[in-house]
């Protein structure tokens, strides 16, 4: 049985096998037609800006879910 010696005042030359998953709802690399075309479907942010208090967690997820599946205005 043969045991490999690793020197820790060796520095490292080369990583090889590292690799970044693509973020599926980001921007970044979509033509100006496909961000336009987000910013349509998607007009206003799904929650309002700002700082809000909630006295439970309840309170708070509740409130959440309202925002998110409130109706929109019309954009036209």
């Amino acid at each position: 049985m043969s045991r490999s010696v690793l020197n820790l005042q060796d520095s490292v030359d080369k990583t090889v096998g590292r690799r970044v998953p693509p973020d599926s709802l980001s921007l970044q690399g979509q033509s100006k037609e496909d961000k336009r075309a987000w910013r349509r479907a998607f007009p206003t942010p799904f929650v309002p800006k700002g700082v809000f208090r909630f006295h439970s967690h309840e309170e708070a997820d509740a409130w959440t879910l309202k925002m998110i599946t409130r109706m929109r205005k019309p954009t036209h």
